[in-house]
Protein backbone atom coordinates (compact mmCIF):
# COMPACT_ATOMS: atom_id res chain seq x y z
CA UNK A 1 0.00 0.00 0.00
CA UNK A 2 2.85 2.34 0.85
CA UNK A 3 4.40 1.63 -2.55
CA UNK A 4 1.15 2.62 -4.30
CA UNK A 5 0.99 5.89 -2.35
CA UNK A 6 4.54 6.73 -3.39
CA UNK A 7 3.67 6.07 -7.05
CA UNK A 8 0.59 8.31 -6.84
CA UNK A 9 2.64 11.11 -5.24
CA UNK A 10 5.32 10.75 -7.93
CA UNK A 11 2.72 10.82 -10.73
CA UNK A 12 1.10 13.89 -9.14
CA UNK A 13 4.54 15.58 -8.82
CA UNK A 14 5.54 15.07 -12.50
CA UNK A 15 3.13 17.73 -13.91
CA UNK A 16 4.34 20.19 -11.25
CA UNK A 17 7.97 19.50 -12.23
CA UNK A 18 7.20 19.88 -15.94
CA UNK A 19 5.44 23.18 -15.27
CA UNK A 20 8.38 24.49 -13.24
CA UNK A 21 10.93 23.48 -15.88
CA UNK A 22 8.91 24.99 -18.73
CA UNK A 23 8.62 28.26 -16.80
CA UNK A 24 12.42 28.51 -16.71
CA UNK A 25 13.65 29.81 -20.02
CA UNK A 26 17.15 28.46 -20.58
CA UNK A 27 17.40 29.97 -24.03
CA UNK A 28 19.77 32.91 -24.53
CA UNK A 29 17.70 34.19 -27.45
CA UNK A 30 15.95 36.82 -25.31
CA UNK A 31 19.00 37.95 -23.33
CA UNK A 32 20.42 41.39 -24.01
CA UNK A 33 23.26 42.90 -21.97
CA UNK A 34 22.41 46.03 -20.05
CA UNK A 35 24.53 49.11 -20.82
CA UNK A 36 26.79 50.32 -18.04
CA UNK A 37 25.07 53.00 -16.01
CA UNK A 38 26.66 56.20 -14.74
CA UNK A 39 25.51 58.75 -12.22
CA UNK A 40 23.61 61.69 -13.63
CA UNK A 41 25.68 64.84 -13.23
CA UNK A 42 24.08 68.19 -12.55
CA UNK A 43 26.30 70.80 -14.16
CA UNK A 44 26.61 74.27 -12.66
CA UNK A 45 25.72 77.43 -14.53
CA UNK A 46 28.65 78.81 -16.51
CA UNK A 47 29.97 82.05 -15.05
CA UNK A 48 33.52 83.38 -15.38
CA UNK A 49 35.92 85.56 -13.43
CA UNK A 50 39.34 87.04 -14.14
CA UNK A 51 42.63 85.68 -12.87
CA UNK A 52 44.83 88.70 -12.19
CA UNK A 53 47.62 87.38 -9.98
CA UNK A 54 51.31 88.30 -9.92
CA UNK A 55 52.09 86.18 -12.99
CA UNK A 56 52.73 87.75 -16.41
CA UNK A 57 49.41 86.59 -17.83
CA UNK A 58 45.69 86.89 -17.22
CA UNK A 59 42.68 84.82 -18.27
CA UNK A 60 39.10 84.00 -17.38
CA UNK A 61 38.18 80.85 -15.46
CA UNK A 62 34.84 79.44 -14.26
CA UNK A 63 33.23 80.51 -10.99
CA UNK A 64 33.03 76.88 -9.79
CA UNK A 65 36.82 76.43 -10.14
CA UNK A 66 39.69 77.59 -7.93
CA UNK A 67 43.10 78.89 -9.03
CA UNK A 68 45.84 77.73 -6.64
CA UNK A 69 49.62 77.69 -6.74
CA UNK A 70 51.12 74.37 -7.80
CA UNK A 71 52.34 72.70 -4.60
CA UNK A 72 54.57 70.09 -6.29
CA UNK A 73 58.15 69.92 -5.02
CA UNK A 74 59.60 70.90 -8.41
CA UNK A 75 57.02 73.66 -9.09
CA UNK A 76 58.37 76.98 -10.35
CA UNK A 77 57.00 80.51 -9.96
CA UNK A 78 53.70 81.04 -11.81
CA UNK A 79 52.92 77.34 -12.03
CA UNK A 80 49.22 77.19 -11.22
CA UNK A 81 46.43 74.64 -11.00
CA UNK A 82 42.86 75.37 -11.91
CA UNK A 83 41.00 72.96 -9.63
CA UNK A 84 37.54 71.66 -10.52
CA UNK A 85 36.57 70.18 -7.11
CA UNK A 86 33.08 69.20 -8.22
CA UNK A 87 34.51 67.10 -11.07
CA UNK A 88 37.66 65.81 -9.34
CA UNK A 89 39.75 67.39 -12.08
CA UNK A 90 42.66 69.76 -12.45
CA UNK A 91 44.14 71.88 -15.24
CA UNK A 92 47.89 72.16 -14.63
CA UNK A 93 49.47 75.37 -15.94
CA UNK A 94 53.26 75.62 -16.10
CA UNK A 95 54.86 78.92 -17.11
CA UNK A 96 58.41 79.39 -18.44
CA UNK A 97 60.11 82.64 -19.42
CA UNK A 98 61.69 82.39 -22.86
CA UNK A 99 65.30 83.56 -22.80
CA UNK A 100 66.55 82.16 -26.11
CA UNK A 101 65.38 80.62 -29.35
CA UNK A 102 66.92 77.31 -28.29
CA UNK A 103 64.87 77.23 -25.06
CA UNK A 104 61.73 78.19 -26.98
CA UNK A 105 62.23 75.34 -29.48
CA UNK A 106 62.86 72.90 -26.62
CA UNK A 107 59.67 73.94 -24.80
CA UNK A 108 57.58 73.50 -27.96
CA UNK A 109 59.14 70.07 -28.55
CA UNK A 110 58.52 69.11 -24.91
CA UNK A 111 54.81 69.96 -25.29
CA UNK A 112 54.58 67.70 -28.31
CA UNK A 113 56.46 64.91 -26.51
CA UNK A 114 54.17 65.11 -23.45
CA UNK A 115 51.07 64.96 -25.65
CA UNK A 116 52.30 62.02 -27.71
CA UNK A 117 53.33 60.03 -24.62
CA UNK A 118 49.65 59.03 -24.58
CA UNK A 119 49.92 57.31 -27.97
CA UNK A 120 49.86 53.85 -26.35
CA UNK A 121 46.26 54.27 -25.10
CA UNK A 122 45.04 57.04 -27.40
CA UNK A 123 42.78 56.25 -30.34
CA UNK A 124 43.77 59.56 -31.96
CA UNK A 125 45.69 62.75 -31.23
CA UNK A 126 44.66 65.89 -33.12
CA UNK A 127 46.61 69.14 -33.23
CA UNK A 128 44.82 72.45 -33.63
CA UNK A 129 46.58 75.77 -34.09
CA UNK A 130 45.86 78.68 -31.77
CA UNK A 131 46.45 82.15 -33.19
CA UNK A 132 45.34 85.52 -31.81
CA UNK A 133 47.83 87.90 -33.50
CA UNK A 134 46.24 91.00 -31.95
CA UNK A 135 47.11 89.69 -28.48
CA UNK A 136 50.34 87.92 -29.53
CA UNK A 137 48.94 84.60 -28.31
CA UNK A 138 49.88 81.57 -30.39
CA UNK A 139 50.06 77.87 -29.67
CA UNK A 140 48.87 74.34 -30.32
CA UNK A 141 45.89 72.53 -28.80
CA UNK A 142 46.15 68.72 -28.52
CA UNK A 143 42.89 66.75 -28.39
CA UNK A 144 43.70 63.24 -27.16
CA UNK A 145 40.94 60.66 -27.66
CA UNK A 146 40.72 57.32 -25.84
CA UNK A 147 41.25 56.02 -22.31
CA UNK A 148 44.20 58.28 -21.56
CA UNK A 149 45.25 60.07 -18.37
CA UNK A 150 44.98 63.47 -20.09
CA UNK A 151 42.47 64.33 -22.83
CA UNK A 152 43.45 67.97 -23.39
CA UNK A 153 46.90 69.56 -23.58
CA UNK A 154 48.02 72.85 -25.09
CA UNK A 155 50.65 75.53 -25.00
CA UNK A 156 50.45 79.30 -25.46
CA UNK A 157 53.31 81.64 -26.30
CA UNK A 158 54.13 85.06 -27.69
CA UNK A 159 57.10 83.41 -29.50
CA UNK A 160 59.62 85.74 -27.86
CA UNK A 161 59.31 86.10 -24.06
CA UNK A 162 56.59 83.85 -22.65
CA UNK A 163 55.47 80.22 -22.76
CA UNK A 164 52.63 78.51 -20.86
CA UNK A 165 51.68 74.83 -21.06
CA UNK A 166 48.35 73.39 -19.90
CA UNK A 167 47.30 69.78 -19.26
CA UNK A 168 43.92 68.57 -17.99
CA UNK A 169 43.73 65.56 -15.67
CA UNK A 170 40.91 63.87 -13.74
CA UNK A 171 41.60 61.95 -10.54
CA UNK A 172 39.64 58.98 -11.87
CA UNK A 173 40.43 55.80 -13.75
CA UNK A 174 40.79 56.87 -17.41
CA UNK A 175 37.52 55.51 -18.84
CA UNK A 176 36.39 57.93 -21.51
CA UNK A 177 32.78 56.66 -21.44
CA UNK A 178 32.34 57.70 -17.83
CA UNK A 179 34.14 61.07 -17.97
CA UNK A 180 32.95 62.18 -21.44
CA UNK A 181 30.10 64.47 -20.23
CA UNK A 182 32.39 66.19 -17.71
CA UNK A 183 35.24 66.41 -20.22
CA UNK A 184 33.00 68.09 -22.81
CA UNK A 185 31.77 70.52 -20.15
CA UNK A 186 35.26 71.45 -18.94
CA UNK A 187 36.62 71.74 -22.50
CA UNK A 188 34.29 74.72 -23.00
CA UNK A 189 35.90 76.36 -19.97
CA UNK A 190 39.37 75.75 -21.42
CA UNK A 191 38.21 77.32 -24.70
CA UNK A 192 37.07 80.43 -22.78
CA UNK A 193 40.37 80.52 -20.91
CA UNK A 194 42.37 80.40 -24.16
CA UNK A 195 40.21 82.98 -25.95
CA UNK A 196 40.46 85.39 -22.99
CA UNK A 197 44.18 84.78 -22.39
CA UNK A 198 46.49 87.81 -22.48
CA UNK A 199 50.11 88.48 -21.67
CA UNK A 200 50.73 91.36 -19.30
Amino acid sequence: MGNLEQRIKLIAFIPVLVTLLSACNFSNDNYSPKPRGFFRIKFPEKTYQNYNGPCPYTFQYPGYAKVVNDSAKDAKPCWLNIDFPRFNGKLHLSYHPVTSKKIFNQLVEDARTFAFKHTVKATSIDEGRIAYPGKKVYGIYYTIEGNTASSVQFFLTDSTNHYLRGALYFNEAPRIDSIRPVLDFVKKDIDVMIRSFRWK
